[in-house]
Order: structure tokens, then C-alpha cells, then sequence
């Protein structure tokens, strides 16, 4: 008599655990990033009656005759299924489309998540707002002027300096790819203007010192008389300028020297592509495979030499390669053009913006219209992800069961891709909470039945003395 009561008060007690778990998820139908739990139910020790006997040759076997005693909570499972994905425009809002958390440092522990509702501090910190957890990755470094982000390194903080400054850098190297028409016009014994310039194209491109100060670099194109493939070139920076800058050319690997040469002869193959080019001395480029000289001027703003003379400033101008056509010098039969002049320097900028992409690389973006890398977000992954505890605030941590975490960069080693203006809302479906509950109220209802029947029995074996 009395195990039924205690059956059903254990009824009673597991089924309000499952009911306080319906009722966090529900509570929780429109917290971003949230993964419901779920509770099952196993039955408990048994009380025997009889035990089992196996068959004689006279009698069959006789099953054991057992008494449950109630039932318990077997597991409260969270469930990690992909929730659906809000897009916000917000540029720090992430999300993880596929397995993965975002690392936090809480004061020092490490903390996991699903909800990216970032934001920049006061320090430029990417952050969680709620709570100031710090995001965690990796912070690009500059290594002997080239970007590196090393995702083998412990992670750190993420700063993103928004109005830093990104110094100016001067021009190193100016790319030509120009055509000048091979047609030669047949001019008259007095020409005018407008015909005399079809044998001759200029060129102007934005150069920069490295002060980050502009400057202009003319290269100026006349047909070699009397031949098919050939090109006189003169080159000269800012050609506007009353004190000249004395911009002199040089085929060899030291730079050229105030006074030496401005000019150079382009020479093309009968397929219209590079061939060479050489300059009056006879020195010749192209036999690398690459057409370049060095071209250096007078920075006339810059403090002198200690012997007194300006400064100079270099960089390579590369016409093209021999043979190439896409990113070249070329002639062919089609009027003069500049369709791709590059170089490679810039002015000074303030960091304007910034982007995360799928690899959750953050990029910035600056007003002097170079981009570069800042940073990376780190994810991590767990060997079984459903061990996890819950550490409130949406965030997890590491238990006994989860196994260590494996932190590494998006897309890498099973990790998901990370969507940039969007938050991954709850995985908790409404319809399906609802119906649970039914039958979790259901559930409570007959346990109370069984304590109310086996109290009734009570009551009648109290009376069998009356």
C-alpha cells in the first residue's frame, strides 16, 4: 500500500522538474542563442516478489514477479540543433551557422557561447555589453611589413581602434597597362595640333613620398620616327612645379642619380606585346621577364642630406612582362588608352569601419581608402557538446564530460561558418513546448490520482474495525 504512495509522489516530484524545465524554455522562447533542454524519465529499483525459475523437465520456467517503486529524472539533455538566423545590420552581431562557440574571458575563466550580440567598448574591446565579457581571438601584427595572423597563438582580446590612424606609405612600385596605337598617321607637311598628338600618348598618375604628400608622375609616349615598334618614353614628376624634382631613370639595381637620364626606348614585338626596353646608354630590361627601372626625384619639402642635397625618393616602374598583354604595355591597331595605371602607396587615414567575413577575419577599413587586416574571432568545438554546463548569462562551460575544447579559427576542423549582421535566436519551438507540457500536466494529474486511491485504501483498512 504504502510504495504506491511513494510511487506517485515520486511521479509528482520528477514531473514539476520537467514542468520547471518547459517552463525555462519557454521563458526563454526569445533569448538569442539559447538551446533548450530536455528531460527523460527511467524507472527506478524494483522490489522482487519472487524470483525467476528456469524449466524442468516436468515444469516450464517461471518469469520473476517485481514491484516498481517509482520512477526518476534520467537525464536533463541540452539540445544543441541549429537555431534560425535574424538579420540584424549590425555589423558586430555574429552568428554560427554550424557547430561552434564564441570564446569569452569572464575575468580571467573562459566562458562559450551562441549568442553574438557584440559591441565595441569605450576601449574599442569587442565585447559582450551585457556583461562586459571580453570577445576572444587573434590580433594581427605586423612582421617585417607584412600582416600576419597567427591562429596557433593563445587567443587574446579583440581591438578594433576605430579613428586610429594608418601612417602614410610611399610609392614603391607604379604597374602600367597601357596600349598606344600602332596605326602611324600619315601627316601633312604642316600638321596641326590634333594630328601631331596621335603619335604621342601621356600618362598621369597619383604618386605619394613618405610623408603621405602628393605628387604627379607624367610618362609621356612619342613614336620613334622611321620605326614600326618602337616608342620613345619621358618621365617626369609633377611637371606642374616651377623648382623641377629632377626624376631621372635607372635600368640597374641601385638608384638612379640626380641628373642622369629621363628617358627610355619601349620596344614591342610584331604581336603588338612588351619586348624591351633600354635607355640610352644601352642598358636593356626585359631579359627577366619583367620590364622595370628605377625612377627617383627630389622630395622638396623633406629636410636636405647633411651634404646638403634634397632627398631623394624611389620606386620601380614596371611597364609589364615581356610577351604579356593582360597587365602590360601593348600596341595593337586601337586608339591610345590607359586602362589599369596601380601604385602601391597612400596618404594617411583614419580607421572608418570595419568588416567581419565568414572566417570572422575583421578588416578595416580606412579614409585613405586601404583596407587591412585587424583580427580574426575565434570558435571553439567540444568532443561531446551536449556536456556542457550552463553558466547562465548564454554562456557554457567546460564540465568533466565535454571533453577539452578545440579553439581554432571558423571553418577549420569541423567549426562552422560565422554570419556577420545577424544573431541566432532560441532553438525553442513553441508548438512543441506546449504539447510537452500537456502531457507533463497530464502526467502529474495521474500520479496525484494514485496518491488520493492508495490514501482511500488507507482510509478503508482504518475502518475495517468499525
Amino acid at each position: 500500500m504504502m510504495r504506491s504512495l511513494f510511487s506517485g509522489v515520486s511521479g509528482l516530484q520528477n514531473h514539476q522538474t520537467r514542468m520547471d524545465v518547459i517552463g525555462n524554455n519557454i521563458s526563454n522562447i526569445n533569448t538569442t542563442g539559447f538551446k533548450r533542454n530536455r528531460v527523460n524519465f527511467q524507472d527506478i529499483i524494483y522490489q522482487q516478489l519472487q524470483g525467476a525459475a528456469r524449466p524442468t523437465e516436468d515444469l516450464g520456467g517461471v518469469n520473476p514477479k517485481e514491484v516498481g517503486l517509482g520512477m526518476s529524472i534520467a537525464s536533463i539533455d541540452t539540445i544543441h540543433i541549429q537555431g534560425s538566423l535574424q538579420t540584424t545590420g549590425v555589423g558586430t552581431d555574429l552568428a554560427i551557422m554550424g557547430t561552434g562557440f564564441f570564446v569569452l574571458d569572464d575575468m580571467g575563466k573562459e566562458l562559450y557561447t551562441r549568442a553574438g550580440a557584440f559591441s565595441l567598448d569605450a576601449d574599442g574591446i569587442l565585447v559582450n555589453p551585457a556583461n562586459g565579457m571580453k570577445v576572444q581571438g587573434w590580433m594581427a601584427r605586423e612582421v617585417e611589413g607584412y600582416t600576419v595572423l597567427d591562429v596557433s597563438s593563445p587567443t587574446e582580446q579583440l581591438v578594433i581602434p576605430v579613428g586610429g590612424k594608418d601612417p602614410a606609405k610611399a610609392t614603391t612600385m607604379v604597374d602600367f597597362a597601357c596600349n598606344l596605337d600602332k596605326r602611324i598617321p600619315q601627316l601633312p607637311e604642316n600638321p596641326t595640333g590634333d594630328q601631331v598628338i596621335k603619335s604621342t600618348w601621356s600618362t598621369t598618375i597619383k604618386i605619394y613620398d613618405t610623408f603621405g604628400d602628393v605628387h604627379d608622375l607624367q610618362v609621356k609616349f612619342t613614336r620613334v620616327p622611321e620605326t614600326a615598334n618602337s616608342w620613345n618614353a619621358n618621365v617626369i614628376v609633377d611637371p606642374q612645379n616651377e623648382t623641377p624634382t629632377n626624376a631621372t631613370i635607372g635600368f640597374g639595381e641601385e638608384a638612379p642619380a640626380a641628373g642622369g637620364p629621363t628617358t627610355f626606348v619601349v620596344n614591342f614585338s610584331n604581336n603588338g606585346t612588351l619586348l624591351s626596353a633600354e635607355d640610352g646608354a644601352g642598358n636593356v630590361s626585359g631579359a627577366s621577364g619583367q620590364v622595370q627601372m628605377n625612377v627617383a626625384y627630389d622630395v622638396q619639402n623633406a629636410t636636405p642630406n647633411e651634404d646638403g642635397t634634397p632627398v631623394r625618393q624611389e620606386f620601380v616602374l614596371n611597364l609589364g612582362e615581356v610577351g604579356g598583354f593582360t597587365r602590360s604595355i601593348t600596341q595593337y591597331a586601337e586608339s591610345s588608352s590607359t586602362k589599369a595605371v596601380e601604385q602601391d602607396g597612400r596618404t594617411m587615414g583614419y580607421l572608418d569601419d570595419f568588416k567581419i567575413d565568414s572566417s570572422g577575419i575583421i578588416t578595416g577599413v580606412y579614409s585613405n581608402g586601404s583596407t587591412r587586416t585587424l583580427g580574426q574571432v575565434a570558435l571553439a568545438t567540444f568532443p561531446n557538446q551536449g556536456g556542457l554546463e550552463k553558466a547562465g548569462d548564454n554562456t557554457f562551460r567546460r564540465s568533466n564530460n565535454s571533453g577539452m575544447a578545440n579553439i581554432g579559427p571558423s571553418g577549420v576542423a569541423g567549426k562552422g561558418k560565422i554570419v556577420a549582421g545577424t544573431l541566432e535566436m532560441s532553438n525553442v519551438d513553441m508548438a512543441d513546448q506546449f504539447v510537452d507540457m500537456i502531457v507533463t500536466q497530464r502526467g502529474f494529474q495521474a500520479n496525484s490520482r494514485t496518491i488520493q486511491t492508495a490514501d482511500q485504501l488507507l482510509q478503508e483498512l482504518l475502518t475495517l474495525k468499525r
